[in-house]
């Protein structure tokens, strides 16, 4: 094992962009149904897969993306055996404080582009930001065997911070970078300062099932939490076939790039605000796992977390602060009905991924969150 840190630019092989070209060029599409409708309540439609596939394939320039990741310094290093790729953006403030950035599934370290510069910028609320992929994500590959899920990540990062000079930092993340987040000051309540997270109104479908459920919640309040849950049942097929038979859906999203765009667009679209993902940053994470296929390896990691001994929650003592977006009322009386979370943000904009849908609004929360915390 070596503790070494080691540069890294992102340089995808013209003979896989060749490849990915050719792949796109012969795909083959589903037949549509006479009589139904082009909408999404059977999934992306084949219409919307088509569209996207050939804007791929003639228009999306990955150079340019490539060119956006290579402007951050970025480095990898080992870890428990594992290669960890990330992002480390030090502000030219020197007192910055460290704040580690965890993305969720299925995204990436794209869903961080538009927010680094703003928390690095110079000034009272400075950052240095460290944006690691998660193992099995993105140029965290391949995996070095099996056991990569929520602690192991956690203490992963740990000790990236550890590496980088950093005995104290703030921590953020969504999905289940929001359980690394919190894991993170459950694990190292001496090193972590306070953490933060972002969430949209989905999230009250898990509760009665991670969380008990408030008393005495009113017929509207009911009605919304009903509503939520039909959601997330019909949609939860992605997490439930990559929880139990993760080796299945891996042969086609490491095979068929037509396949990995449809598995990811299709929750960009269900899970986004009003205003959607920019369609180029959507192919940016999508080509992200098509050249590292980590379809696959992300796939295993939701199925390493399901039968792991532990949770997604991990109750701390350390400063906590939410950044819901897409949100209403219910949200906080189901997820914090005694509302002992002193900061409680409620967006209406955005969504699941509000780092690419509402870059200021968040950069502003995480902002504000940590003012107060800092040395």
């Amino acid at each position: 094992m070596t503790n070494e840190i080691r540069p890294f630019r992102i340089d995808v092989p013209q003979a896989e962009l060749d490849d990915l070209h050719r792949r796109l060029t012969d795909a083959r599409f589903a037949v549509p149904v006479p009589g139904d409708e082009p909408d999404w309540s059977r999934g992306i439609p084949t219409a919307e897969v088509q569209a996207l596939a050939e804007y791929w394939r003639d228009g999306f320039d990955w150079r340019a993306q490539e060119a956006a990741f290579n402007a951050f310094p970025q480095f990898t290093t080992e870890i428990d055996g594992q290669t960890l790729h990330f992002l480390h953006v030090r502000s030219a403030q020197a007192d910055a404080v460290p704040l580690l950035l965890t993305h969720g599934y299925p995204s990436s370290i794209a869903e961080f582009l538009d927010v680094i510069g703003p928390l690095t910028e110079p000034g009272p609320d400075a950052f240095h930001v460290v944006v690691p992929s998660v193992p099995g994500f993105g140029f965290s590959t391949p995996l070095s065997g099996p056991g990569w899920e929520l602690a192991r990540t956690t203490d992963a990062f740990a000790e990236l911070m550890t590496r980088l000079g950093y005995d104290r930092f703030a921590a953020q993340g969504g999905d289940l970078g929001a359980g690394v987040t919190g894991r993170l000051a459950a694990v190292y309540p001496d090193r972590v300062i306070g953490t933060h997270v972002n969430s949209d109104r989905g999230t009250i479908a898990l509760a009665g099932e991670q969380l008990p459920l408030p008393d005495g919640l009113s017929e509207a309040e009911q009605s919304e939490l009903d509503a939520a849950r039909a959601d997330w049942q019909a949609g939860r097929g992605y997490l439930d076939l990559q929880s139990h038979k993760p080796e299945t859906i891996s042969a086609a999203l490491t095979d068929s790039p037509v396949g990995q765009l449809a598995w990811i667009a299709e929750k960009f679209e269900a899970w986004s605000g009003a205003g959607g993902i920019d369609r180029d940053r959507l192919l940016t994470t999508v080509s992200l796992y098509w050249f590292t296929r980590s379809g696959a390896s992300a796939a295993r990691f939701l199925y390493e977390a399901a039968h792991a001994a532990h949770g997604w929650l991990a109750p701390s003592d350390v400063p906590a602060g939410w950044a819901v977006f897409n949100t209403s009322p219910v949200v906080r009386r189901i997820m914090d009905p005694e509302e002992k979370i002193a900061h409680w943000s409620d967006f209406t904009e955005g969504g699941h991924f509000a780092a690419m849908e509402e870059p200021e609004l968040l950069v502003a929360d995480i902002r504000a969150f940590f003012r107060g915390l800092r040395p």
